[in-house]
């Protein structure tokens, strides 16, 4: 799974973005009323967005559906945009990372890092709530929430091979 940068928008909403295993950048702008817009970037100049489609969210909705998409991830962008200063982070556990065969509770990642992990997507099947009894496996990929500083603290954690 590839790696998603959030960005906030003031006034506007968050933007997603992330390069596709081709190199194109694709990103998602989810406005403050639910409305999304799929951005396609050009190739040559990556800031410069080609294709912008609006979405109602009932369009969004089914879109997802097609795409296979999560519950969980429909949820969070829900509270997301309700809490300011919230921010998510879709973290994939490093193979060198010390979390893999270590639960969740011997992490103690909430104590550390001040973020909650509210889900884990498997092998495309999201684990919403994942316990303290919990056990990481090397490309799982973590959702997390909490401040800027928190995430970047649980990010360390979950991918560098020193811990």
């Amino acid at each position: 799974m590839a790696d998603v940068r959030e960005t906030t928008l003031p006034g506007v909403g968050v933007r997603h973005e992330f390069v596709t295993a081709e190199g194109q950048t694709i990103g998602v702008l989810v406005h403050r009323d639910g409305r999304r817009e799929v951005l396609i970037y050009g190739m040559d100049d990556p800031d410069t967005c080609v294709v912008s489609l609006s979405l109602s969210p009932d369009d969004a909705r089914t879109l997802d559906e097609l795409l296979g998409g999560s519950k969980v991830t429909e949820v969070i962008g829900v509270v997301q945009h309700e809490i300011e200063g919230l921010s998510i982070e879709w973290i994939t556990v490093g193979e060198a990372s010390p979390a893999v065969g270590a639960s969740i509770g011997d992490g103690a990642y909430r104590t550390r890092t001040g973020a909650s992990i509210v889900a884990v997507v498997r092998h495309g099947q999201a684990v919403p709530a994942p316990g303290p009894e919990f056990v990481f496996d090397a490309a799982d990929v973590v959702v997390a929430v909490g401040t800027n500083e928190g995430l970047e603290a649980m990010r360390r954690l979950l991918t560098d091979a020193a811990g």
